[in-house]
């Protein structure tokens, strides 16, 4: 269950039996806890809880036990300067966080003036690494990559279709779908519907309406899940088979029931999901112990953790100075394989977005394992 509010989490007390005072190093976790998007925050503090909870059993980072400090910004850049001040002025170290991209970047000012270092897990928005300061990382890819990869499936599968591209006009959503537009203008193939929609609405029977009397056979939607999944369900309740290609957001153990009937099918360009791999095996398992699955950036986000905690220690220190020079300096080991970070702080190692397809059971499975032909 998500916990809102911003509030100090003693992990290690369940697991070690040690009170909250014996927790020398702090590190928060933030994202959107309650909201719309609280599917991505939940991802977020599971993994982080399992992974200091890990960590501390092991005996902790410089010998000292780890503590969370937990912050929701609701999918707000407002929030996300208020969480981020909170959390400095509660002396964390580093900070998991945050998932809306536009989130992540106002928050990374105030983390860099506070000496913090920010690993995001899941905002892809291209302007976070371009535009931030030197404590600025990420372990998901960047949206102009997505978009790119996106942009050459519709031409390869749709090029002679009627296609749309729609987003919501937030930094990742436009940012995405304007790597899908660029990517397409390249290969000289023609969008026929290009618009907005105002994200979090109830319902988008105008643009369903817009898409259907243009005679759209598939969109891209710039968006979260809950948007692009309500946009699919009105089109195939009024009878319009309108085919989608999802993006990353879409990546969520809800999406089908929003989204409904016909989801079958459906390709998805999603964060690469390292789920079967042997790097991620044992917490995997884990996971599935406690009943959750690690679906998403979950795993994205426990790297997080590993990776500021094998830096630390590589610097043996927490000096936010130190800790980046050993960053760019080497790779970390972590439950999305061998990874390390370019100049900008964008992950290399892996790629790190791949195709997935929808399964009539409610799970996504790869593309190549999959019978699914557009």
């Amino acid at each position: 269950m998500v916990r809102a509010g911003l509030l100090v989490v003693s992990v290690i007390a369940a697991a070690l039996g040690i009170t909250t005072a014996a927790a020398d190093i702090r590190i928060g976790v933030a994202g959107p806890l309650t909201g719309p998007t609280a599917w991505f925050g939940e991802q977020y503090l599971r993994a982080t809880e399992l992974a200091v909870e890990n960590l501390n059993a092991a005996g902790g980072v410089l010998g000292q036990q780890v503590e969370i400090v937990m912050g929701d910004d609701f999918c707000d850049p407002d929030q996300a300067v208020a969480v981020a001040r909170k959390l400095a002025s509660d002396g964390i170290v580093f900070v998991v966080g945050h998932f809306c991209s536009h989130s992540s970047i106002a928050a990374s000012k105030i983390y860099e003036e506070a000496g913090i270092l920010q690993i995001a897990p899941g905002s892809a928005s291209a302007r976070l690494t371009e535009e931030g300061g030197p404590n600025v990382f990420r372990v998901c890819g960047r949206d102009d990559r997505q978009g790119s990869k996106v942009g050459d499936y519709l031409a390869e599968h749709w090029a002679d279709k009627q296609i749309a591209i729609v987003d919501d006009g937030t930094t990742w959503g436009a940012g995405v779908a304007d790597g899908v537009r660029r990517r397409l203008r390249e290969l000289g193939v023609r969008v026929a519907m290009d618009d907005t929609f105002a994200p979090g609405a109830p319902e988008y029977s105008d643009l369903v309406a817009k898409m259907q009397a243009a005679g759209i056979d598939v969109f891209f939607p710039g968006g979260l899940h809950h948007d692009t999944g309500l946009i699919f369900r009105q089109a195939r309740d009024r009878g319009y088979d309108l085919r989608l290609v999802s993006s990353s957001s879409s990546a969520t153990g809800d999406f089908p029931m929003i989204a409904g009937p016909g989801l079958e099918g459906t390709v998805m360009a999603a964060a690469t999901d390292a789920r079967d791999t042997p790097q991620a095996a044992e917490v995997v398992a884990q996971f599935r112990a406690l009943g959750y699955e690690p679906l998403g950036y979950t795993l994205y986000a426990y790297a997080a953790v590993q990776v500021w905690a094998q830096a630390v220690e590589v610097a043996r220190a927490l000096d936010l100075g130190a800790v980046t020079d050993a960053m760019h300096s080497r790779q970390f080991d972590t439950v999305l394989g061998r990874i390390g970070f370019d100049a900008k702080g964008d992950v290399r190692g892996f790629d790190p977005w791949q195709w997935y397809v929808w399964q009539a059971d409610g799970t996504y499975v790869p593309l190549e394992r999959s019978s699914a032909k557009e």
